[in-house]
């Protein structure tokens, strides 16, 4: 992926986490049962986004896995 992908993607999955922390963080209804677990969907959502920031670190250069240790 290139940057513009992945910039666009980041931005997206912030919009996500943001939103699913709006809508699990309303008042509880107890005559209406939640049946969308937004907690899950927002946790999801922000290990996405960290995944695409590590990408991102990639695609700047920087060697984010482990070191390579040259043969003896």
């Amino acid at each position: 992926m290139d940057m513009t992908v992945t910039l666009a993607l980041i931005a997206a999955g912030v919009a996500g986490t943001v939103g699913c922390g709006w809508m699990g963080a309303r008042p509880k209804d107890y005559t209406k049962p939640r049946v969308v677990p937004w907690q899950m969907l927002m946790l999801a959502s922000a290990v996405f986004v960290l995944a695409l920031l590590i990408h991102l670190l990639g695609l700047f250069g920087m060697n984010t896995g482990p070191q390579s240790q040259p043969p003896r």
